[in-house]
Protein backbone atom coordinates (compact mmCIF):
# COMPACT_ATOMS: atom_id res chain seq x y z
CA UNK A 1 0.00 0.00 0.00
CA UNK A 2 0.95 3.33 -0.77
CA UNK A 3 0.39 6.74 0.62
CA UNK A 4 1.13 10.70 0.92
CA UNK A 5 1.52 10.56 4.90
CA UNK A 6 1.40 7.36 7.80
CA UNK A 7 0.32 8.50 11.26
CA UNK A 8 1.25 6.09 13.67
CA UNK A 9 -0.87 6.59 16.57
CA UNK A 10 -4.74 8.23 16.52
CA UNK A 11 -4.87 10.35 19.36
CA UNK A 12 -6.08 13.93 19.40
CA UNK A 13 -2.39 14.56 17.82
CA UNK A 14 -3.10 12.04 15.29
CA UNK A 15 -6.45 11.85 14.21
CA UNK A 16 -6.62 15.52 13.76
CA UNK A 17 -3.46 15.88 11.59
CA UNK A 18 -4.97 12.99 9.33
CA UNK A 19 -8.00 14.54 8.71
CA UNK A 20 -6.10 18.19 8.41
CA UNK A 21 -3.98 16.45 5.76
CA UNK A 22 -6.99 14.82 3.72
CA UNK A 23 -8.28 18.24 3.16
CA UNK A 24 -5.12 19.44 2.32
CA UNK A 25 -5.59 16.99 -0.61
CA UNK A 26 -2.74 14.86 0.70
CA UNK A 27 -3.55 10.74 0.90
CA UNK A 28 -3.52 9.50 4.73
CA UNK A 29 -2.74 6.06 6.62
CA UNK A 30 -3.60 6.09 10.03
CA UNK A 31 -2.24 3.03 11.98
CA UNK A 32 -3.82 2.78 16.00
CA UNK A 33 -3.34 -0.82 18.07
CA UNK A 34 -5.79 0.14 20.68
CA UNK A 35 -8.89 2.47 20.61
CA UNK A 36 -9.13 5.74 18.23
CA UNK A 37 -9.08 8.82 20.33
CA UNK A 38 -6.08 7.49 22.46
CA UNK A 39 -5.17 8.16 25.99
CA UNK A 40 -7.02 11.25 26.16
CA UNK A 41 -10.28 10.01 25.03
CA UNK A 42 -9.83 6.69 26.39
CA UNK A 43 -7.73 6.66 29.80
CA UNK A 44 -6.89 9.92 30.70
CA UNK A 45 -8.90 13.61 29.74
CA UNK A 46 -12.41 13.09 29.12
CA UNK A 47 -12.93 9.88 31.70
CA UNK A 48 -11.29 12.03 34.43
CA UNK A 49 -13.43 15.19 33.58
CA UNK A 50 -16.22 12.76 33.47
CA UNK A 51 -15.56 11.66 37.40
CA UNK A 52 -14.58 15.52 38.27
CA UNK A 53 -17.85 16.35 36.69
CA UNK A 54 -19.78 14.23 39.38
CA UNK A 55 -17.53 14.84 42.08
CA UNK A 56 -18.86 18.49 41.15
CA UNK A 57 -22.38 17.49 41.90
CA UNK A 58 -22.02 15.93 44.71
CA UNK A 59 -20.53 18.81 46.36
CA UNK A 60 -23.00 21.22 44.85
CA UNK A 61 -25.30 19.08 46.67
CA UNK A 62 -23.96 18.79 49.83
CA UNK A 63 -23.47 22.19 50.25
CA UNK A 64 -27.02 23.55 48.93
CA UNK A 65 -28.20 24.38 52.42
CA UNK A 66 -26.00 27.03 52.04
CA UNK A 67 -28.31 28.18 49.18
CA UNK A 68 -31.50 27.31 50.71
CA UNK A 69 -31.84 23.74 49.79
CA UNK A 70 -32.54 20.54 51.20
CA UNK A 71 -30.42 17.57 49.74
CA UNK A 72 -30.11 15.02 53.00
CA UNK A 73 -30.20 12.01 52.63
CA UNK A 74 -29.04 11.58 48.64
CA UNK A 75 -27.47 8.41 47.13
CA UNK A 76 -24.23 7.63 45.14
CA UNK A 77 -24.25 5.03 42.74
CA UNK A 78 -20.65 4.58 41.73
CA UNK A 79 -22.23 1.75 39.26
CA UNK A 80 -23.82 4.35 36.90
CA UNK A 81 -21.45 7.23 37.65
CA UNK A 82 -18.78 4.67 35.27
CA UNK A 83 -21.83 3.60 32.77
CA UNK A 84 -21.91 7.38 31.82
CA UNK A 85 -18.45 7.88 31.56
CA UNK A 86 -18.32 5.03 28.93
CA UNK A 87 -21.08 6.55 27.24
CA UNK A 88 -19.30 9.92 26.92
CA UNK A 89 -16.08 8.02 25.81
CA UNK A 90 -18.55 5.63 23.21
CA UNK A 91 -19.93 8.35 21.64
CA UNK A 92 -16.75 10.54 21.17
CA UNK A 93 -14.71 7.31 20.01
CA UNK A 94 -17.67 7.23 17.36
CA UNK A 95 -16.98 10.79 16.44
CA UNK A 96 -13.43 10.21 15.87
CA UNK A 97 -14.53 6.90 13.68
CA UNK A 98 -16.52 9.24 11.14
CA UNK A 99 -14.27 11.94 11.46
CA UNK A 100 -11.31 9.02 9.67
CA UNK A 101 -14.29 7.74 7.62
CA UNK A 102 -13.84 10.04 4.48
CA UNK A 103 -12.18 8.67 1.57
CA UNK A 104 -9.11 9.62 2.01
CA UNK A 105 -7.96 8.15 4.94
CA UNK A 106 -7.28 4.65 5.50
CA UNK A 107 -7.12 3.20 9.60
CA UNK A 108 -4.95 0.31 9.94
CA UNK A 109 -5.55 -1.71 12.90
CA UNK A 110 -1.77 -2.96 15.19
CA UNK A 111 1.41 -2.30 16.33
CA UNK A 112 3.51 0.06 13.52
CA UNK A 113 7.66 -0.66 12.67
CA UNK A 114 9.33 1.42 10.87
CA UNK A 115 11.68 -0.58 8.29
CA UNK A 116 13.14 2.47 6.78
CA UNK A 117 12.35 6.23 6.44
CA UNK A 118 9.81 6.07 4.11
CA UNK A 119 7.91 2.42 5.02
CA UNK A 120 6.07 0.91 7.68
CA UNK A 121 5.52 -2.56 8.71
CA UNK A 122 1.78 -3.12 10.46
CA UNK A 123 0.74 -6.76 11.92
CA UNK A 124 2.57 -8.18 8.24
CA UNK A 125 1.37 -5.39 5.81
CA UNK A 126 3.61 -3.05 4.23
CA UNK A 127 2.90 0.87 3.68
CA UNK A 128 4.81 2.92 1.91
CA UNK A 129 4.56 6.74 2.42
CA UNK A 130 6.54 10.17 1.19
CA UNK A 131 6.20 11.18 5.07
CA UNK A 132 6.02 9.83 8.49
CA UNK A 133 4.62 11.31 11.77
CA UNK A 134 4.81 9.72 14.97
CA UNK A 135 2.33 10.31 17.38
CA UNK A 136 2.50 7.44 19.59
CA UNK A 137 1.63 9.01 23.19
CA UNK A 138 2.61 8.13 26.30
CA UNK A 139 2.60 5.76 29.27
CA UNK A 140 2.12 5.67 33.32
CA UNK A 141 5.94 6.13 34.77
CA UNK A 142 5.80 4.00 37.72
CA UNK A 143 8.60 4.45 40.35
CA UNK A 144 10.95 1.78 40.47
CA UNK A 145 10.31 0.83 44.16
CA UNK A 146 9.49 -2.39 46.26
CA UNK A 147 5.75 -3.51 45.74
CA UNK A 148 5.07 -1.38 42.62
CA UNK A 149 3.42 -3.87 40.42
CA UNK A 150 1.26 -5.91 43.32
CA UNK A 151 -2.03 -6.23 42.81
CA UNK A 152 -3.99 -2.84 44.84
CA UNK A 153 -1.11 -0.84 43.03
CA UNK A 154 -2.48 1.39 39.92
CA UNK A 155 -2.17 3.68 37.32
CA UNK A 156 -4.66 6.05 36.48
CA UNK A 157 -6.10 3.90 33.88
CA UNK A 158 -6.75 1.08 36.21
CA UNK A 159 -8.27 3.95 38.91
CA UNK A 160 -10.38 4.65 36.46
CA UNK A 161 -12.18 1.56 35.96
CA UNK A 162 -12.68 0.42 39.71
CA UNK A 163 -16.25 -0.78 40.48
CA UNK A 164 -16.55 0.80 44.03
CA UNK A 165 -14.91 4.30 45.61
CA UNK A 166 -12.35 3.05 47.73
CA UNK A 167 -12.25 4.00 51.47
CA UNK A 168 -8.56 4.94 51.96
CA UNK A 169 -7.01 5.54 48.74
CA UNK A 170 -3.35 7.21 48.78
CA UNK A 171 -2.33 8.75 46.05
CA UNK A 172 1.31 8.90 45.23
CA UNK A 173 2.62 11.89 43.23
CA UNK A 174 0.93 15.50 43.43
CA UNK A 175 1.24 16.23 39.86
CA UNK A 176 -1.54 16.97 37.64
CA UNK A 177 -2.79 13.04 37.09
CA UNK A 178 -2.69 13.20 41.61
CA UNK A 179 -4.29 16.16 42.49
CA UNK A 180 -7.56 15.73 39.74
CA UNK A 181 -7.72 11.94 41.25
CA UNK A 182 -7.73 13.37 45.23
CA UNK A 183 -9.86 15.88 44.55
CA UNK A 184 -12.40 13.87 42.67
CA UNK A 185 -12.34 10.78 45.32
CA UNK A 186 -12.44 12.65 48.40
CA UNK A 187 -15.65 14.06 46.91
CA UNK A 188 -16.63 10.46 46.58
CA UNK A 189 -15.94 9.27 50.09
CA UNK A 190 -12.52 7.85 49.92
CA UNK A 191 -9.71 8.99 52.90
CA UNK A 192 -7.26 10.66 50.40
CA UNK A 193 -3.39 10.59 51.23
CA UNK A 194 -1.52 12.12 48.71
CA UNK A 195 2.53 11.89 49.11
CA UNK A 196 4.95 13.64 47.28
CA UNK A 197 8.84 13.97 46.77
CA UNK A 198 8.73 18.13 45.82
CA UNK A 199 8.12 20.88 48.09
CA UNK A 200 5.02 21.73 46.23
CA UNK A 201 2.47 20.02 44.33
CA UNK A 202 1.91 21.19 40.35
CA UNK A 203 5.70 22.05 39.79
CA UNK A 204 4.34 23.44 36.63
CA UNK A 205 1.95 25.90 38.42
CA UNK A 206 3.07 29.09 40.55
CA UNK A 207 4.26 27.96 43.83
CA UNK A 208 2.51 30.52 45.38
CA UNK A 209 -0.42 29.77 43.42
CA UNK A 210 0.07 25.95 43.92
CA UNK A 211 0.05 26.35 47.58
CA UNK A 212 -2.85 28.31 47.73
CA UNK A 213 -5.02 25.42 45.75
CA UNK A 214 -3.49 22.44 48.36
CA UNK A 215 -4.04 24.98 51.49
CA UNK A 216 -7.89 24.52 50.07
CA UNK A 217 -7.78 21.35 49.01
CA UNK A 218 -6.27 20.37 52.51
CA UNK A 219 -9.58 22.25 54.53
CA UNK A 220 -11.35 19.82 52.08
CA UNK A 221 -10.01 16.61 54.33
CA UNK A 222 -7.47 15.43 51.65
CA UNK A 223 -3.56 14.98 53.67
CA UNK A 224 -0.79 15.77 52.25
CA UNK A 225 2.87 14.69 52.75
CA UNK A 226 5.39 16.83 50.84
CA UNK A 227 9.16 16.40 50.72
CA UNK A 228 8.10 12.68 51.05
CA UNK A 229 10.27 9.63 49.23
CA UNK A 230 8.38 6.67 48.57
CA UNK A 231 10.80 3.55 49.68
CA UNK A 232 8.29 1.08 49.46
CA UNK A 233 4.92 -0.54 48.94
CA UNK A 234 4.00 -3.54 51.64
CA UNK A 235 1.93 -6.36 50.27
CA UNK A 236 -1.18 -5.38 53.02
CA UNK A 237 -0.75 -1.88 50.83
CA UNK A 238 1.00 0.14 53.10
CA UNK A 239 2.95 3.18 51.81
CA UNK A 240 6.06 3.24 53.39
CA UNK A 241 8.03 6.69 52.71
CA UNK A 242 10.40 8.70 54.53
CA UNK A 243 10.09 12.45 55.13
CA UNK A 244 12.90 14.55 56.36
CA UNK A 245 15.03 11.58 58.10
CA UNK A 246 11.60 10.00 59.66
CA UNK A 247 10.31 6.29 58.65
CA UNK A 248 6.08 7.04 58.10
CA UNK A 249 3.75 4.92 56.72
CA UNK A 250 -0.12 4.75 55.40
CA UNK A 251 -2.18 2.38 55.20
CA UNK A 252 -4.62 1.95 52.17
CA UNK A 253 -6.82 0.25 50.47
CA UNK A 254 -5.61 1.06 46.80
CA UNK A 255 -2.56 3.06 46.11
CA UNK A 256 -2.27 4.99 42.50
CA UNK A 257 1.03 5.48 40.89
CA UNK A 258 0.70 9.28 39.98
CA UNK A 259 4.40 10.11 38.94
CA UNK A 260 4.29 11.27 35.61
CA UNK A 261 4.39 9.66 31.78
CA UNK A 262 7.08 8.52 29.99
CA UNK A 263 6.83 8.87 25.92
CA UNK A 264 5.99 5.28 24.18
CA UNK A 265 9.75 4.72 22.12
CA UNK A 266 9.93 1.60 22.10
CA UNK A 267 9.63 -1.38 19.32
CA UNK A 268 9.19 1.52 16.76
CA UNK A 269 12.07 0.55 14.98
CA UNK A 270 13.53 4.43 15.28
CA UNK A 271 17.00 2.73 15.54
CA UNK A 272 17.13 1.50 12.26
CA UNK A 273 15.96 4.46 10.50
CA UNK A 274 18.06 6.48 13.25
CA UNK A 275 15.75 8.95 15.23
CA UNK A 276 17.47 10.96 17.96
CA UNK A 277 16.04 10.47 21.20
CA UNK A 278 17.07 11.48 24.67
CA UNK A 279 14.76 10.97 28.10
CA UNK A 280 12.61 13.00 27.32
CA UNK A 281 11.57 11.91 23.81
CA UNK A 282 12.42 12.31 20.44
CA UNK A 283 13.73 15.15 19.55
CA UNK A 284 12.29 17.47 16.98
CA UNK A 285 12.36 21.07 15.91
CA UNK A 286 10.07 23.48 16.09
CA UNK A 287 8.21 22.48 12.97
CA UNK A 288 8.36 18.67 14.73
CA UNK A 289 10.85 17.41 11.89
CA UNK A 290 12.91 14.78 13.74
CA UNK A 291 16.71 14.80 12.33
CA UNK A 292 15.59 12.45 9.69
CA UNK A 293 13.39 15.71 7.46
CA UNK A 294 10.54 13.40 6.04
CA UNK A 295 9.50 12.02 9.46
CA UNK A 296 7.34 13.96 12.38
CA UNK A 297 6.82 13.30 15.83
CA UNK A 298 3.92 15.39 17.77
CA UNK A 299 2.43 15.41 21.11
CA UNK A 300 3.38 13.01 23.84
CA UNK A 301 6.27 11.19 22.31
CA UNK A 302 8.40 14.21 22.06
CA UNK A 303 7.57 15.16 25.43
CA UNK A 304 7.65 18.90 24.45
CA UNK A 305 4.55 19.42 26.22
CA UNK A 306 2.18 16.44 27.34
CA UNK A 307 -1.06 18.27 26.38
CA UNK A 308 -3.96 16.66 24.32
CA UNK A 309 -4.32 20.12 22.53
CA UNK A 310 -0.52 20.68 22.68
CA UNK A 311 -0.37 17.49 20.63
CA UNK A 312 -3.13 18.44 17.82
CA UNK A 313 -1.35 22.13 17.26
CA UNK A 314 1.99 20.16 16.86
CA UNK A 315 0.01 17.69 14.53
CA UNK A 316 -1.71 20.97 12.54
CA UNK A 317 2.48 22.20 12.35
CA UNK A 318 3.77 19.07 11.27
CA UNK A 319 1.23 18.92 8.11
CA UNK A 320 1.39 22.53 7.15
CA UNK A 321 5.15 21.96 7.02
CA UNK A 322 4.84 19.27 4.61
CA UNK A 323 2.16 20.70 2.22
CA UNK A 324 3.48 23.87 2.40
CA UNK A 325 6.71 24.71 4.68
CA UNK A 326 4.20 27.30 6.45
CA UNK A 327 1.67 27.15 9.58
CA UNK A 328 -1.93 26.80 8.37
CA UNK A 329 -3.00 29.78 10.36
CA UNK A 330 -1.04 32.54 11.75
CA UNK A 331 1.70 30.86 13.48
CA UNK A 332 0.87 28.41 15.76
CA UNK A 333 1.49 28.68 19.62
CA UNK A 334 3.52 25.40 20.04
CA UNK A 335 6.39 26.29 22.67
CA UNK A 336 5.56 24.76 25.76
CA UNK A 337 5.74 27.83 27.86
CA UNK A 338 2.87 29.42 25.32
CA UNK A 339 0.41 26.47 25.66
CA UNK A 340 -2.20 27.18 28.71
CA UNK A 341 -3.42 24.23 30.84
CA UNK A 342 -5.56 23.53 33.29
CA UNK A 343 -6.23 21.20 36.43
CA UNK A 344 -9.66 20.40 37.35
CA UNK A 345 -9.32 20.06 40.49
CA UNK A 346 -11.94 21.85 43.13
CA UNK A 347 -11.25 24.63 43.34
CA UNK A 348 -9.99 24.37 39.41
CA UNK A 349 -6.73 25.74 38.18
CA UNK A 350 -4.64 26.78 35.11
CA UNK A 351 -2.15 28.73 33.89
CA UNK A 352 -0.27 29.79 30.35
CA UNK A 353 2.83 31.62 30.08
CA UNK A 354 5.98 30.90 32.83
CA UNK A 355 5.60 31.99 36.74
CA UNK A 356 6.68 34.13 38.49
CA UNK A 357 9.64 31.52 39.64
CA UNK A 358 9.90 30.91 36.13
CA UNK A 359 10.71 34.69 35.30
CA UNK A 360 12.94 35.55 37.89
CA UNK A 361 15.44 32.51 36.27
CA UNK A 362 15.11 33.86 32.98
CA UNK A 363 15.74 37.39 34.25
CA UNK A 364 12.80 39.00 32.73
CA UNK A 365 11.97 42.37 33.87
CA UNK A 366 7.97 42.01 34.75
CA UNK A 367 5.49 43.52 36.48
CA UNK A 368 3.02 41.23 38.99
CA UNK A 369 -0.69 42.13 39.01
CA UNK A 370 -2.56 40.03 42.03
CA UNK A 371 -6.17 39.37 42.26
CA UNK A 372 -8.57 37.52 44.59
CA UNK A 373 -12.46 35.84 43.85
CA UNK A 374 -13.13 37.28 47.06
CA UNK A 375 -13.90 40.93 45.53
CA UNK A 376 -15.69 39.76 42.67
CA UNK A 377 -19.63 39.92 42.85
CA UNK A 378 -20.15 36.65 40.59
CA UNK A 379 -18.03 34.91 42.52
CA UNK A 380 -20.12 35.95 45.86
CA UNK A 381 -23.14 35.47 44.34
CA UNK A 382 -22.78 31.65 43.44
CA UNK A 383 -20.73 31.12 47.08
CA UNK A 384 -17.57 30.12 45.71
CA UNK A 385 -15.38 32.64 46.51
CA UNK A 386 -11.62 30.59 46.85
CA UNK A 387 -9.42 31.68 44.43
CA UNK A 388 -6.22 33.74 43.46
CA UNK A 389 -5.00 35.26 39.92
CA UNK A 390 -1.51 36.44 39.16
CA UNK A 391 -1.22 37.91 36.09
CA UNK A 392 2.28 38.64 34.96
CA UNK A 393 2.88 41.65 31.85
CA UNK A 394 6.95 43.02 30.55
CA UNK A 395 7.69 45.89 32.58
CA UNK A 396 8.83 47.77 29.28
CA UNK A 397 6.00 47.84 26.93
CA UNK A 398 2.96 46.41 29.49
CA UNK A 399 2.65 43.41 26.92
CA UNK A 400 1.01 41.13 29.24
CA UNK A 401 3.09 37.49 29.52
CA UNK A 402 1.84 35.09 31.40
CA UNK A 403 -1.22 34.08 34.26
CA UNK A 404 -1.36 31.87 36.78
CA UNK A 405 -4.78 31.03 39.10
CA UNK A 406 -6.88 29.01 40.44
CA UNK A 407 -10.72 29.36 41.44
CA UNK A 408 -13.86 29.09 39.25
CA UNK A 409 -13.75 28.40 36.21
CA UNK A 410 -10.04 28.95 36.26
CA UNK A 411 -9.53 27.60 33.14
CA UNK A 412 -11.72 30.01 30.84
CA UNK A 413 -10.32 32.67 32.75
CA UNK A 414 -6.74 31.31 31.27
CA UNK A 415 -8.10 30.83 28.07
CA UNK A 416 -8.78 34.62 27.45
CA UNK A 417 -5.39 35.15 29.14
CA UNK A 418 -4.03 33.16 26.37
CA UNK A 419 -5.76 35.14 23.43
CA UNK A 420 -4.61 38.32 24.48
CA UNK A 421 -1.18 37.03 24.87
CA UNK A 422 -1.38 35.71 21.46
CA UNK A 423 -2.55 39.45 20.07
CA UNK A 424 0.45 40.72 21.82
CA UNK A 425 -1.88 42.93 24.06
CA UNK A 426 -1.10 44.50 26.95
CA UNK A 427 -2.40 45.48 30.23
CA UNK A 428 -3.36 49.00 29.22
CA UNK A 429 -5.19 47.70 26.16
CA UNK A 430 -7.11 44.97 28.70
CA UNK A 431 -8.07 47.67 31.06
CA UNK A 432 -10.16 49.27 28.72
CA UNK A 433 -11.68 46.18 27.27
CA UNK A 434 -15.59 45.72 28.60
CA UNK A 435 -16.13 42.71 30.57
CA UNK A 436 -19.80 41.65 31.10
CA UNK A 437 -21.09 42.41 34.68
CA UNK A 438 -21.23 40.01 36.45
CA UNK A 439 -18.66 37.33 35.11
CA UNK A 440 -15.66 36.06 37.15
CA UNK A 441 -13.90 37.81 33.93
CA UNK A 442 -14.12 40.69 35.48
CA UNK A 443 -11.45 39.83 38.02
CA UNK A 444 -9.00 40.42 35.03
CA UNK A 445 -10.13 43.75 33.98
CA UNK A 446 -9.81 45.16 37.85
CA UNK A 447 -6.12 43.58 37.69
CA UNK A 448 -5.40 45.86 34.86
CA UNK A 449 -6.73 49.19 35.98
Amino acid sequence: MKTDVIIIGAGPGGYRAAEFAAKQGLSVVIVEQNHLGGTCLNEGCIPTKCLCRNAEVIDTMRDAQRFGINCDGFSFDFNRVQERKAEVVGQLRNGVEQLLSQPAITILRGHATLRDAHTVDVEGQTVEGQYIVIATGSRTKWLPIEGAKQQGVVDSTGLLSVSEVPRRLCIIGAGVIGMEFASCFSSFGSQVVVVEYLKEALPSLDSDVAKRLRQSMAKRGIEFYMQSAVERITPDLEVVFSQKGKELSVKADLVLMATGRTPNVENLGLETVGIKTTRAGIEVNERMQTNVPNIYAIGDVNGRCMLAHAATAQGLQAIAHIVAGQPPIGDLQTEPQQVPAAIFTHPEAASVGPSEQQLKEQGVDYVCRKGFFRANGKALAQGDTDGMVKLFASADDGRIIGCHLFGPHAADIAQEVSALMCKQATLEELATMIHIHPTLGEVLQEMAL
